[in-house]
């Protein structure tokens, strides 16, 4: 290796990249092995063990092309009889056989202007009514993602302004191959792009250059072995690299192999060897950095596509199951199971991503138009790489996917995706040590056989700490009113004049219709009751202390468990006094412990848009300590899977361990996915339809390493997870499935579908099934007398609810929450 290049990696590993002397130097290093290894932990830095590609359609919308590139079977002359355009019908029937087969991505592929040198193109596209090939492709573009929901990608060639902003309006990501910036290859008659006026390099930088002044996620990438020498390659990689430093809008690098075809001009030309891609692909993720996507096409390498992973790259691009490559037709496509399993071998997890990778996908407000921005935000999950399977929390009609369910692996098994980084935060954990954020935040990454470690480590930690019981409790949701001031994107339970929703009935119960809800559950074996409303515009402090006298007077021994920190805030201020009184004026009247509720994300990052009139984070948190402070213990929540990602995940578990460290307060530990169906934030396109199946489970499994030894019991919801995700949360840290609730509300009026109560009966049923103890518990995770037990099971069936109506009511102005 030569001593530049030894100095050139070094730099690059400890965070600075080449400068264009230094990566031009790298013309001369033969020495392979050293570049490899060096691409290899670059890749492995920002991608981990991810290689992503993206399940995609071949529309060839035209193969007429003004260019008469000299490796090209892709473009072809017109011939009597056939048309230079796909029609609508062929654009459509191509489009919904991949949408049947999964495909998210709509790839358009066609040659550059025709119009300009076949008549019968200009002739076409006048008959259509269409001034040009692109306005064209723009038109069905549309057409595809209204009839079928695929998401497009263009690649027309050199594009103007004005056809750029065009299609940016009708597609999600563009695309033009650079191919090398060296002019002799333009220039030079005979040369490989000689007499192809948009093969130019400066017009095809230029047309790079506007994407990323009109933030258009790009593709772009360099064709190797077609007569340019490695310095040259490497000057089309730092033109390249310039642009995106301008710009940032290379969302990736694509090192194409040029193949040899029959019936060109260079079917007998030398192809470059494995060792020549390895080079290239290498100097690229050198160059570019670890962030950087790095793809080369696996069908181009045929069967020794595996060994490209050890150069760095991190994405195969797109792979269709239903069309050919039409513009490398000799080479097909690997099967998707065969390239998961090829790609495992290389100790990589296959995972599908969008037409607009995962970067560009969280920042879609500047990234994408607004008319196909909701796409990609219901389209990706919380790391912007594509949802793999249709389940979503309260989705009743789903059933979660057999490979996110939790599984111990074989030590033994020969092939294996796990990551070094991942082993070692789990040895760490299990040595007694506390995680920082940046391991919390890591252990949300997991994937392959990451994940099922991670769910291992939670699951043997619950055993340590809980046994083999999960404890439930039987209780009773009162919600005793729907009506709040407050504008939460999330919540489609409230309603009023400045809800997001107005959907259902409003309603504010009448006192005797609260009491007679608390009877009927003590009567049907509850030790407990859960309250919490809406912030109702005339509720005070004494409105809150009056329910929970008439609740106490009715049943004495029931366990009260009500207000959330934003209720004992705002009744603080409506009566003037500060939270610390209203807390033991609440403690005084028979308040026996707070839900953790209104937390939602503990990130100001998420709170400013998800919920911004609501406490902050460290005005929720101080809430919640005094609450401690006076005596009152408390649950813990999260609310995720919606605007969200994995660094406010992190955080918010942080914040509920340095404040378990102080108060000792918490139970226990609440995960509650988002459910969207009805949540206005959905509704308004501007979040996912809440976690994936894999995100929730390791939000249980996180959380038990993460907040151990501080909160030791996990709870999952039913109500939003379902029976089968329950199950799933067993084998994955969780020891509690909280309360029977009997009148669930709030995750049904959002849509979820799981029913409204699971009663005893049924709880014990499924705690059996996972091999483990069922056992009743208190609210504060006590015993419960078996009188409570006896009653709770074949309980009479509840009587009809009374929601009373609403009485009218002006919105006065509201004090500011008590902080």
């Amino acid at each position: 290796m030569l001593d530049s290049t030894r100095s050139i990696l070094r730099a690059a590993l400890d965070g600075r990249l080449p400068d264009d002397r230094e990566a031009l130097a790298l013309a001369e290093e033969t020495d392979l092995q050293p570049l490899l290894e060096a691409a290899a932990e670059l890749r492995d830095r920002a991608h981990r063990n991810v290689i992503s590609y993206s399940r995609k359609v071949f529309i060839p919308l035209t193969q007429l092309c003004r260019d008469v590139c000299h490796y090209c079977t892709f473009a072809k002359p017109p011939r009597p009889g056939q048309r230079a355009y796909m029609t609508p019908d062929e654009v459509l029937e191509i489009a919904r056989a991949g949408a049947a087969a999964g495909c998210r991505e709509a790839l358009f592929t066609l040659g550059d202007k025709p119009e300009l040198r076949y008549r019968v193109a200009r002739r076409e596209l006048d008959e259509m009514g269409y001034p040009s090939t692109i306005a064209y492709l723009a038109a069905m573009a549309e057409l595809v993602y209204r009839e079928t929901g695929l998401l497009p990608h263009a690649n027309p060639g050199v594009m103007t302004a004005e056809e750029i902003a065009a299609l940016r309006r009708v597609s999600v990501s563009q695309g033009i191959m650079l191919e090398s910036v060296a002019e002799r290859l333009f220039t030079e008659k005979g040369a490989v792009h000689y007499g192809s006026p948009d093969k130019r390099p400066s017009v095809r930088l230029a047309t790079i250059a506007e994407a990323g002044r009109q933030q258009v996620p790009f593709t772009s990438g360099i064709l190797i072995g077609i007569g340019e020498t490695r310095a040259e390659r490497i000057a089309s990689l730092l033109a390249l690299r310039s642009l995106h430093r301008e710009y940032g809008h290379l969302q990736e690098v694509i090192v194409q192999n040029f193949r040899a075809k029959p019936d060109t001009k260079m079917a007998n030309a030398p192809e470059p060897d494995l060792e020549d891609l390895l080079w290239t692909i290498a100097v690229a993720r050198v160059i570019f950095g670890s962030e950087m996507n790095i793809q080369a096409p696996p069908n181009l390498s045929y069967d020794d596509y595996p060994r490209l992973v050890a150069a760095g790259l991190n994405d195969w691009g797109g792979v269709s199951p239903v069309t050919p490559d039409h513009v490398n037709p000799e080479a097909p496509w690997p099967h998707l199971e065969q390239l998961r399993q090829r790609t495992a071998e290389c100790g990589k997890v296959l995972v599908e991503r969008l037409p607009v990778y995962p970067a560009y996908a969280f920042n879609s407000e500047r990234w994408q138009d607004p008319a196909m921005r909701t796409a990609v935000i219901r389209a990706m999950d919380a790391e912007g790489f594509a949802r793999m399977d249709p389940w979503s929390p309260g989705d009743a009609t789903v059933s979660p996917p057999a490979v996110d369910i939790p599984r111990r692996l074989d030590p033994e098994r020969p092939v294996r995706t796990s990551t070094r980084e991942v082993e070692e935060i789990l040895a760490w954990r299990k040595a007694g040590n506390d995680l920082t954020e940046a391991q919390i935040e890591r252990l949300f990454h997991a994937r392959g056989d990451d994940y099922h470690l991670v769910c291992a480590a939670a699951d043997e930690l619950r055993r340590a700490v809980n046994g083999d019981t999960v404890t439930y409790v039987v209780n009773r949701n009162i919600n005793y009113t729907n009506i709040c001031y407050f504008r939460c994107q999330f919540c489609a339970f409230a309603k009023g004049k400045l809800s997001e929703s107005l959907r259902g009935t409003p309603y504010d119960l009448d006192l005797d219709e609260i009491v007679r809800r608390a009877r009927e559950a003590w009567e049907r074996g509850a030790t407990e009751v859960c309250m919490q409303g809406g912030i109702h515009p005339e509720y005070t402090g004494e409105t809150y202390l009056r329910i929970l006298r008439a609740v106490k007077e009715a049943v004495p021994s029931l366990h009260i468990h009500a207000f959330s920190p934003l209720e004992v805030s705002q009744g603080a201020a409506t009566l003037g006094i500060g939270v610390r009184e209203f807390l033991l004026r609440l403690l005084e009247a028979g308040l026996g412990t707070l839900p953790g509720t209104a937390a939602e994300v503990l990130d100001d990052e998420v709170r400013v848009t998800l919920c911004p009139d609501k406490l902050s984070t460290a005005e929720w948190l101080r809430v919640v300590e005094e609450a401690h402070r006076v005596g009152f213990r408390s649950t813990s929540t999260i609310m995720y899977g919606h605007i969200d990602h994995p660094r406010n995940w992190a955080r918010h578990l942080v914040a509920l361990r340095d404040l378990q460290r102080r108060t000792g307060g918490i139970t226990e530990f609440v995960p509650l996915p988002f459910v969207h169906m009805e949540a206005p934030i959905y509704l308004k396109g501007r979040a996912r339809p809440g976690p994936t199946f894999r995100e929730a489970v390791l939000m249980h499994a996180v959380a038990r390493l993460a907040l151990h030894p501080y909160i030791t019991n996990i709870q999952v919801s039913w109500v939003k997870m379902g029976v089968e995700g329950v199950k799933a949360c067993l084998a994955a840290g969780v020891n509690d499935m909280g309360g029977t609730l009997m009148n669930e509300s709030i995750s049904r009026a959002a849509g979820a579908a799981f029913g409204q109560e699971l009663p005893p009966e049924e709880m014990e049923r499924t705690i059996r099934a996972m091999g483990r103890v069922p056992r009743q518990r208190t609210t504060t995770y006590g015993h419960v007398p078996e009188e409570r037990v006896i009653a709770s099971f074949n309980a009479p069936p509840l009587a009809p609810i009374v929601l009373t109506p609403v009485r009218k009511y002006e919105r006065r102005d509201q004090p500011a929450a008590a902080r």
